[in-house]
Parts: structure tokens; C-alpha cells; sequence
């Protein structure tokens, strides 16, 4: 950008003439100075001449002091009196160049930095984009309902202790929080060791699957305790894995006499020690056995009653499913026989209102709903604007956006009819608060959606103050009633019935 203490660069209409250009800068003087000798230049321009390269003039080098320098008033006049045009890209607007500065402070098409990305954006556009864009606008995890930048949704997504993950087994959906004890306790698929792995059995197998295991190898199980016990008797140990059996099975030291009674009565010796395998079983072992078979059944019928709830789950999580299934059917056949007359019930507006009082931001979308069967399937956005948004600060915007639908594939693109948006008066008087609008298939927002709905929106930032809520009985029960009529041109019918209203230029919107 040039010096601000340099000439105008500015684009002049019609284009600047040569006598009222600063030979030193080469754009338009500002703060004209004339020398003795005749010439003209910027006030900053000439004085820095002379400072920098000497005392002389830089057209003629005529000799040259400051003193010499004289305001060129009549210039200075002649020049703010011209025409230039708003710098500004998709600005028409012309103005003389005195007024250029005030322009500017005004004009919509200014790029202003957001004051919370620091990006920049266009003036007109920038509530918007605080709104639904900023990579910083405070957004809540639908899940916990904590607060956070839009730009940490991702990290928030992946550590949200109460959002809904997949079992990586079992494929149940559940919070986060809960995952851990689910793949620890309860997951009927998560790989699991035998209960018996402390006594030398290696078997993992899924979980549902252990009690068959366990009814299988129950005799392989009790030899591998058997020799397990006899190893830590024989080294004088005491037997503590035990106690994962059972409270009533004792994993006291045996001592010397369980020792003779279990050797036949013969108190052990090196010899003994080496033939002990082939010893009978003592009375203590036997009973031992007894407990741990009935701990074995004990166990088999557990985990049939911990398949037969998990099998349960799946089927009432399966029938959960297929009602939310029909239930979309539903809202979709629904959807499908508006006839493009469609009237949102907003329930819980004063809520809404507490919101955006409050300075938070306050977005709705409707139900998708059809022109027509087959026709276009389309949704409404309202956006409470903020009471400290600039130009539409408590206005009730409203737009309208095209969705994926079942019969795009049977339509002509881009869409177009005309739209009438209303807010409806639920009083007797019914004095509705009513737009119209033409699409315009140029704009992106009339385009075949290639997502479920299209981002681009067509409608008004301004549609209706908050204050004239109060002047008629238009929220109802905490409810507002918000009508939307849509005629596609392609219907042979130009308009419905409905009264004349005329129609004001809409505004494209991004969701």
C-alpha cells in the first residue's frame, strides 16, 4: 500500500488528468504544493525531496528551499471536487474524493478483520460469519453441553467422555465413559483370558464363549490346579491364587501334617518328593475338588444368565433401531405430503429468546418438507440475530434451503418458482407478517444439493424485528408458526391463492 502521506491512489472517473499528478509519487496530489518555478506536487513528497536529495527542484533542478513552497489551494479544491470510485471489489459506488473517507467507514463491501479469527471478511458479511463460519465462535457438544471453540470440536469430539462410540467387539453403541467397564465386564465379544490362566491354562477366547469353555475343560482345569497346588505345596508356599475360587475354599499353609496325611502318612523325604504325583488324594484335596466343581456350575450358570441379558440388549438396541428406521419413513412420507405448503411449529421460543438475549447464537433448521409428490425438498433456517449485531442487530432472519430429496433425479435444476415466507399472527385478526420472494438460478443456493442440505440458503437477514412480536399475537403458547409456500415454476401454475404482497430483494445466506 502507498504512503498515506503520498498522493490519492484511487481509480478517478473519468481518469485523472496529468496536470493534477505529483511528478515525485506519480498519483494524485494531496495537499497541493506549487514551487517558485512553476510545478506542482504532494506537500509529504516535496519536503522529503528536498531533505533527502538536495535543494532543487526534481522536474527543472531549479535551486529549491523549503521556504520556497507555497499551498495550492485552488489545485487542492479543484482535485477533492473529482469523481473516483469505491476501491472496494463489487462496489459501483461514485462519489467526489472529499467524501471517499466517509465512504469507506460505511460501505459493506469494506474488508474488516473478525474480531475473534482475526480474519477478514467483508463488513456486510460479517455477523454471518461470526455466526456460522469463525474457526472461534463458541459452539456446545450436544452430548455434555460443554463450550468451546469451533476449531477444537475435533479434539473435543475424540475425548467427550459422554459422546456415543462403538463397541470395537460387540458393535453397541455407547457413551464414552462407559466403554472401558463395558469391554471389561460386559462385552459378550471382547477376548478374554480362562479363569484357570493362573494355573497354566492358555486358552483366550471370546466371552460368551467361557462358559462353554469352562463346562469343556473342566477336568483338564482340575489337573492343572492339582499340579499347581502340589508344586507350591512341595515347596512349602502357600497356595493364594486360591481365593480367586471362592471365599469358602481355604488357602491356609497346609504344614507338615497335611503334608503326611496327603503322602499316606509318611512324613515327605526327598524320595517321597519325586513320587508324590502318584500319591492318592487326601480327603482335604478331594473336598476341594467338590467346592470347586460346584464353583464351576455356579460360574456356567452366571454367564448364561449374562448371555441371555446381553442377547436381550441386542435385541431391544436392534428394535431401537428399526423404530427410528420407521420413524424417518414417517417424518419422510410426512415430508412428502405438505404439497409445498409447509408451517413450522417453533416450540420453546422464549427460550430461544433468553439465548439470544444473552448474546449466544440462536440457529434452527426445520423438518425437510416437499414442493410437491414428486417435487423439491427444502428446509427453513431462523437465525435470532444478536443484540449487538451491526445493521440487523434483534431481527429474526429467515432462509430458505434446498435438501437432498427422494425425486432429485426426476426434477429440472436449478430449482425455481417463487417462495412466500410468512410468520403468522395467531390472533382473530390473522395479520401475518409476509415476504415473497423469486429465485435466481445463477446462485448456488437454487443448485442440485450434493449434500444431505445445501449450505447456500435464499432469503432475508432482516425479515422481522424482535419488538413486533409483542404488537400482534404471533408466539402463541411458546410457540411461533412460521409458513413457507412454494410454487415451482415448473408447475403451470404461476401463483397460489393468497393475498398481494410486495415482494423486497432477498439476501444469499451460507448455514
Amino acid at each position: 500500500a502507498a504512503d498515506p502521506l503520498q498522493g490519492y491512489d484511487v481509480e478517478f472517473d473519468p481518469p485523472l488528468e496529468s496536470k493534477y499528478e505529483c511528478p515525485i509519487c506519480l498519483m494524485a496530489l494531496r495537499n497541493a504544493i506549487q514551487t517558485r518555478c512553476g510545478h506542482r506536487f504532494c506537500k509529504s513528497c516535496i519536503e522529503k525531496s528536498i531533505r533527502d536529495t538536495g535543494q532543487r527542484c526534481p522536474v527543472d533542478n531549479e535551486m529549491l528551499s523549503e521556504d520556497q513552497l507555497f499551498p495550492d489551494n485552488f489545485a487542492k479544491r479543484e482535485i477533492l471536487s473529482l469523481t473516483v470510485r469505491c476501491p472496494n471489489s463489487d462496489c459501483a459506488e461514485k462519489m467526489e474524493l472529499r467524501h471517499l473517507e466517509n465512504h469507506l467507514a460505511q460501505c459493506q463491501f469494506t474488508t474488516v478483520p473478525c474480531p475473534q479469527c482475526l480474519q477478514a471478511v467483508r463488513k456486510s458479511y460479517l455477523e454471518e460469519h461470526k455466526a456460522v463460519e469463525c474457526q472461534k465462535r463458541l459452539v456446545s457438544c450436544p452430548d455434555c453441553v460443554t463450550h468451546f471453540f469451533w476449531d477444537e470440536k475435533e479434539l473435543h469430539e475424540q475425548q467427550c467422555l459422554f459422546a456415543s462410540v462403538t463397541c470395537q467387539y460387540c458393535e453397541l453403541d455407547l457413551i464414552r465413559d462407559h466403554m472401558e467397564s463395558h469391554c471389561d465386564t460386559d462385552c459378550p465379544k471382547a477376548p478374554i483370558a480362562c479363569n484357570f490362566s493362573i494355573f497354566g491354562c492358555k486358552e483366550r477366547m471370546q466371552r460368551h464363549d467361557l462358559a462353554q469353555h469352562m463346562q469343556e475343560f473342566t477336568q483338564m482345569h482340575m489337573r492343572y490346579m492339582a499340579e499347581y497346588l502340589r508344586s507350591l505345596s512341595l515347596n512349602g508356599t502357600t497356595p493364594k491364587p486360591l481365593r480367586m475360587l471362592g471365599p469358602s475354599v481355604s488357602t491356609e499353609d497346609p504344614g507338615p501334617a497335611a503334608l503326611v496325611s496327603a503322602c499316606g502318612g509318611v512324613r515327605p523325604t526327598a524320595s517321597c518328593s519325586i513320587s508324590s504325583a502318584s500319591c492318592q488324594p487326601s480327603e482335604e484335596m478331594q473336598r476341594l475338588r467338590e467346592m470347586d466343581g460346584r464353583l464351576v456350575k455356579q460360574d456356567h450358570q452366571l454367564r448364561e444368565l449374562i448371555i441371555l441379558k446381553e442377547t436381550q440388549a441386542g435385541q431391544l438396541a436392534e428394535l431401537r433401531r428399526r423404530v427410528s428406521v420407521l420413524e424417518d419413513t414417517v417424518r419422510e412420507l410426512e415430508a412428502q405430503q405438505c404439497h409445498g405448503i409447509f408451517v413450522w411449529r417453533l416450540r420453546g421460543f422464549s427460550g430461544l429468546l433468553r439465548n439470544q438475549e444473552a448474546g449466544l447464537t440462536v440457529v434452527e433448521h426445520s423438518p425437510g418438507f416437499y414442493t410437491s409428490h414428486p417435487g423439491y425438498k427444502l428446509c427453513l433456517r431462523l437465525h435470532l440475530q444478536s443484540p449487538t449485531a451491526p445493521r440487523c442487530s434483534n431481527y429474526i432472519s429467515l432462509f430458505v434451503h434446498t435438501m437432498q430429496g427422494t425425486f432429485d433425479g426426476q426434477l429440472t435444476w436449478p430449482f425455481q418458482g417463487t417462495i412466500r415466507l410468512a410468520i403468522l399472527d395467531q390472533g382473530p385478526e390473522g395479520q401475518h407478517h409476509m415476504e415473497v420472494m423469486e429465485t435466481k438460478p445463477d446462485l448456488l443456493a437454487f443448485q442440485k444439493p450434493t449434500i444431505p442440505r445445501n449450505p447456500k440458503g435464499f432469503g432475508y437477514v432482516t425479515f422481522m424485528h424482535l419488538q413486533q412480536l409483542s404488537q400482534r399475537v404471533y408466539v402463541k403458547d411458546d410457540t411461533l408458526l412460521i409458513r413457507c409456500e412454494v410454487t415451482p415454476r415448473f408447475d403451470n401454475v404461476l401463483h397460489r391463492e393468497g393475498p398481494s404482497v410486495q415482494p423486497r430483494g432477498p439476501e444469499v445466506s451460507r448455514d
